[in-house]
């Protein structure tokens, strides 16, 4: 089997190759070899449909020549390319906090509490600031840790995930989160609501 970005290049060249053909078939030849045989080990694990012996006769009348091998794209083979098309880069990934952000690592329990938090977003009287939905998404699991890039807004965010499920649940989690990056949500009696409370 090839590797996973060989792979997924080949799929998305015989796509290309599918939606230019006039029957949705791939014939020999308009394929490079190493995407030939990385179509051909992709057939294998039912991403690629290779065209039967009834097919090909079929093929070759229509073509007005001999067709000895054609290829299309399988359902599973289609959902492998957009599975993949939405899913976050990891080269694209910075390897450090960019200027103004800070490295957030969250136990499952907290990650849980923050994905349910995205999740609801704009229906929530405070929703989730610009970019965490994104963050969330794209977070890397470090053994029991998930690691994230948050900017001061995120972070707060976070907090406000963490306070929403503490009144519902365990406060542990947002106590954690409080003393590792010095910020909570806490009621003001002033306004009657909650906000964000910078700690020591």
């Amino acid at each position: 089997m090839p590797s996973g970005k060989a792979l997924l290049e080949a799929l998305r060249v015989l796509r290309d190759h599918e939606e230019a053909a006039q029957r949705g078939w791939v014939l020999f030849g308009a394929l490079r070899p190493d995407h030939h045989k990385a179509v051909e080990a992709a057939a294998g694990h039912g991403l690629v449909e290779l065209a039967d012996p009834v097919m090909r006769a079929e093929l070759s009348a229509h073509q007005g020549r001999p067709v000895v091998w054609a290829a299309r794209l399988t359902g599973h083979g289609q959902d492998v390319l957009l599975y993949a098309e939405a899913s976050p880069t990891p080269e694209h990934r910075p390897d450090g906090p960019a200027a103004g952000e800070r490295l957030v690592e969250l136990r499952r329990p907290q990650m849980d509490a923050l994905r349910v938090y995205v999740h609801l977003g704009a229906r929530l009287h405070l929703p989730p600031a610009e970019g965490l939905a994104e963050r969330v998404r794209t977070a890397r699991q470090l053994g029991n840790r998930w690691v994230l890039h948050l900017d001061e807004e995120q972070i707060e965010s976070v907090a406000y995930a963490l306070y929403l499920r503490s009144l519902g649940g365990s406060v542990a989690d947002a106590n954690r989160f409080a003393r590792q990056y010095g910020v909570a949500f806490r009621p003001n009696r002033s306004t009657g609501s909650a906000q964000p409370t910078r700690l020591p």
